[in-house]
């Protein structure tokens, strides 16, 4: 849930920053199909945004070296302890929020379905439904639905007519719903109840160009608005006539028009949609090697073929302290030639050694390393007979990243106690899959040795001043 959070404070300051810009540059200009974009699109990309993380590559060459840090952070393993209050009421507090914000919505829609069902509804030729109710009800209309009183019915005012079909052909109702399902959201955020509040107040200024367009006198018509202006209390989700939005209406319809230069300002929203992309990236540095790992010689004493020029060479075990050597360069009586050697002088090359220690593309855990320590600090506990007889200490576990990603081969190289240490090696073992290591294009095992430090909270342990990072190679 804290995550959740996080993501909706990321949110709320991206609405924010959007919402400053419609206020600042163009609430004032009268392309309002442009601004309703702009109001729609903003909201959707304050959602989006925080999701969108650019990751770029940064090469980093290095010399091999025995040791790989990735991260600073020393993972301390203390008992388990009770969350602080305000993790708890937070996000109750969050979600009450968003509980009663969307079941204002829904009542709103079920009160406006319900007077639809009980009213008198009569087909219109455009597709939408005109809905006579009993009830003094200012006009309004929902989806396909126009709901009047009868009084106006029977007055037959065609600019109410005008100005609803407005509305539904515009499709305002789709963009009520969605933002305020965004709002239940950001309940928390003014700037999200400013923006949709606007947004009517563009519905109310496309409907109103509707009417005019269609020759109806203008002021006429604003008399009209202002005799017809009421509330339409609880039926909030519905587009209606207010007195909220008339004084900015009326100056609107008089507003001179804005000229097409205008909308150069909305290259205003490339830097700030910019600038968020920036602040969410993150950077991956790929580390190559100068010098390729080296394989593992082993002596044995099974035979084996190598090369040595053109020549190809089958080494034998010969004794207990030889090994003999036949190539295929013959003699002139076109014998093979046969070389003994000290077996000290000579030991075969595997072809592939059971680990690496260093390879071109190290092993990677989902997410990277803060990742990492994250799910070991999520995941291990302190054993309660350590912490009950006071034990406490570094545990330095190895394990081999194995080529599928599955973790393998997990040991303690240095110990506390049998209880700390089993905990550790638990932990370690129940890691989800890695991203393998790779070494010239192909997935190899790759080991690595971790460090793990259990500390009890009330002792006086001197604080090491190693980080926590995870070793590759083995530790002497």
């Amino acid at each position: 849930m804290t995550g959740f959070l996080i993501y909706d404070a990321k949110v709320a300051v991206l609405i924010v920053v959007f919402y400053m810009f419609y206020r600042l540059l163009l609430s004032k200009e009268t392309f309002h199909r442009v601004n309703r974009m702009v109001l729609l699109s903003t909201a959707l990309l304050s959602f989006i945004l925080p999701l969108c993380v650019i990751t770029t590559h940064q090469t980093v060459v290095l010399d091999a070296v025995p040791m790989v840090s990735v991260g600073n952070v020393q993972m301390e393993v203390a008992p388990d302890e009770q969350p602080a209050l305000w993790q708890y009421v937070v996000p109750l507090l969050y979600i009450i929020g968003v509980v009663a914000t969307l079941s204002h919505t829904l009542l709103s829609v079920w009160r406006v379905l319900m007077l639809v069902r009980r009213s008198e509804r009569i087909p219109q030729a455009d597709g939408t439904t005109l809905c006579v109710v009993p009830d003094e009800v200012p006009p309004f209309s929902f989806c396909s639905f126009i709901v009047m009183n009868r009084n106006d019915y029977n007055t037959g005012d065609s600019a109410i007519l005008a100005h609803e079909r407005g509305h539904i052909r515009q499709h305002h109702s789709c963009d009520v719903l969605l933002v305020d399902l965004l709002t239940a959201l950001q309940w928390f955020n003014p700037a999200m109840w400013m923006l949709r509040a606007d947004l009517r107040a563009i519905h109310e200024y496309e409907a109103d160009g509707a009417v005019l367009s269609q020759g109806i006198n203008a002021r006429q018509y604003q008399y009209l608005l202002i005799t017809k202006a009421v509330s339409i209390g609880g039926y909030s989700i519905a587009n209606g006539i207010s007195h909220s939005t008339l004084k900015n209406r009326i100056t609107m319809m008089l507003h001179k028009k804005s000229p097409r230069s205008s909308f150069m300002k909305l290259l205003a929203l490339v830097p700030i949609v910019g600038i968020a992309l920036a602040l969410n990236a993150e950077t991956v540095n790929d580390y190559v090697y100068q010098q390729p790992q080296k394989k593992v010689v082993k002596k044995g004493n099974k035979s084996a073929t190598t090369k040595m020029g053109n020549n190809t060479i089958e080494i034998i075990p010969d004794t207990a302290s030889n090994v003999r050597l036949i190539t295929t360069e013959k003699t002139a009586d076109k014998r093979p030639i046969e070389v003994i050697h000290a077996k000290e002088e000579f030991t075969p090359v595997e072809q592939m050694p059971e680990y690496f220690d260093v390879v071109e593309q190290m092993p990677e855990y989902p997410g990277g390393a803060e990742a990492l320590f994250s799910y070991i600090a999520q995941n291990i506990r302190y054993p309660k007979a350590a912490e009950d007889a006071g034990i406490q200490g570094r545990v330095i576990v190895t394990f081999v990243v194995m080529k599928d990603g599955s973790i393998g081969e997990v040991k303690v190289a240095k110990g506390v106690s049998p209880e700390l240490d089993g905990e550790a090696v638990r932990c370690v073992k129940s890691m989800p899959k890695w991203k393998p290591g790779m070494q010239k294009g192909q997935a190899v095992n790759v080991k690595f040795t971790m460090p793990i430090s259990f500390a009890l909270p009330d002792s006086k342990v001197e604080e090491t001043k190693e980080s926590s990072v995870v070793v590759v190679g083995g530790m002497n």
